[in-house]
């Protein structure tokens, strides 16, 4: 990481991350907000600016979107609530085919979650989506098609919040 090319709520936004080996840059950060209380803000690392959200999730090149955790009222049983409901939005409902993949991705938010962790959601071609939290691997999910529909929740055409959408492709 290099130095912070933002700062949102009280958090430093890096202006980088590494992904096995590749250079990833900020495109755009934001705050995830539900009925006025900020939840978290959230960064989109890509490795060039500029995209529309339709490459981003048809991407296969490493990416990442970084969460910084900024309110004590998240909870690990709202957090897996919340990542189900951001699953079924970006899917429209047809999370069948990659259910187990969901249920593992959502099993790394079942611990304590408390304000302060930060949580990086990585994917490289070939490996997959890993989940680190405060810098420690969680476990790693494979498939492009569940990248798609794990980016999707915040990307998709029916986003968890239009406004972290745009704030993230950096509109």
């Amino acid at each position: 990481m290099s130095a912070s090319a933002m700062q949102i709520a009280d958090v430093e936004i890096p202006d980088q991350l590494k992904a096995s080996g590749s250079d990833l840059v900020l495109n755009g950060a934001g705050i995830r907000d539900k009925m006025f209380l900020d939840l978290y803000v959230a960064g989109l690392y890509l490795q060039s600016k500029g995209l529309t959200a339709d490459q981003v999730l048809n991407a296969d090149q490493p990416m990442a979107l970084r969460l910084h955790i900024i309110s004590g009222l998240i909870t690990a049983e709202k957090m897996v609530n919340a990542t189900n409901e951001g699953f079924e939005l970006s899917t429209g409902g047809n999370t069948a085919a990659i259910k187990p993949e969901i249920e593992k991705f959502i099993n790394v938010f079942r611990e304590e979650i408390k304000e302060g962790d930060i949580f990086d959601l990585v994917y490289v071609p070939g490996e997959g989506v890993t989940v680190t939290k405060n810098g420690v691997k969680k476990d790693t999910v494979k498939g492009v098609e569940f990248k798609k529909a794990m980016f999707g929740i915040w990307l998709s055409d029916n986003p968890v919040h239009d406004g972290l959408k745009a704030e993230l492709l950096g509109s």
